[in-house]
């Protein structure tokens, strides 16, 4: 186990794990059904099982690739904040970083870097409605406090 401390707080997006979680059995079962039916076409087309299994393969990818919508996750402490969107993770000392914003319109919460960069946190998303406004109002708490001297 790694020497990092348990986590102040802790979010994940729930609506949408839960559409990509639903998308992702109807892409593969689509996908199935497709490769069931590939066999018996009118069109003079032969198809071999072995298409069938590829086209299942490929339903199988594409419902992956849906579940990483479900991936987001901000972790935060007193020493900083990890975010990990749906590809790769980042770890911000609360001291480069100016701010947390959700900024109006915004599908997600931000972290204010300096020099007018920014880094998405997708965990929080408007989606979530008030889930999102406590989150971002809990990623402030700690930044204020573990940046105050």
């Amino acid at each position: 186990m790694s020497g990092r401390r348990a986590p102040l707080f802790q979010a994940r997006p729930r609506k949408i794990r839960v559409i990509a979680g639903i998308g992702a059995v109807i892409i593969v079962a689509a996908f199935t059904v497709v490769a069931v039916l590939l066999r018996n076409t009118p069109t003079g087309a032969i198809f071999q099982p072995s298409d069938q299994v590829a086209m299942i393969g490929i339903g199988v990818l594409l419902g992956c690739g849906a579940l990483l919508f479900a991936r987001p996750r901000v972790r935060a402490d007193a020493e900083g904040i990890e975010i990990r969107n749906m590809v790769g993770a980042r770890r911000f000392a609360w001291d480069v970083v100016d701010r947390v914003s959700f900024p109006d319109g915004s599908a997600w919460a931000r972290l204010e870097l300096p020099d007018d960069e920014y880094v998405p946190i997708m965990a929080v998303q408007a989606i979530d409605g008030e889930r999102a406004v406590v989150a971002t109002l809990e990623l402030r708490r700690i930044h204020r406090e573990s940046t105050e001297d």
